[in-house]
């Protein structure tokens, strides 16, 4: 599925959840939640082809493969996040969209931490005498 085709379906599905909110407010999110899944099944292969691509470079950069899966991991836990938080402000609730992004950067900041300690060490190992 091209991205003229992805958009069109988006708007389609917009138009439609539009004039079924109202009245049928539950099959209207049904039907944003149903488009929703699809234009991620439409664009999953695309993904798969960006994280092989990010991977190759950093095996031809000779990035650690730890810090290279934390930082694919973080960068998965964002989208989810936002992902998420958009279908449940989408279903109005925006307290708890709220929550569930507060939660994502917990656990971002929590798979930052031995990244953020091994940049410190690296920074402190080349300052004369801070080094322990």
């Amino acid at each position: 599925m091209d991205i003229v085709q992805i958009v069109s379906l988006g708007l389609v599905a917009s138009l439609l959840i539009i004039l079924l909110k109202e009245h049928k407010s539950s099959i209207a999110f049904l039907l944003l939640l149903f488009t929703v899944i699809l234009i991620f099944i439409a664009v999953i292969d695309h993904v798969k082809y960006i994280f092989s691509l990010l991977q190759y470079m950093a095996e031809q950069a000779q990035v650690e493969s730890i810090y290279f899966k934390t930082i694919l991991k973080i960068i998965g836990i964002a989208y989810i996040t936002e992902f998420g938080s958009q279908l449940i402000r989408d279903a109005g609730l925006n307290s708890l969209a709220s929550k569930v992004e507060l939660a994502g950067k917990l656990f971002i900041l929590m798979l930052a931490i031995p990244i953020i300690t091994a940049l410190i060490e690296t920074i402190l190992d080349f300052i004369p005498g801070a080094a322990g």
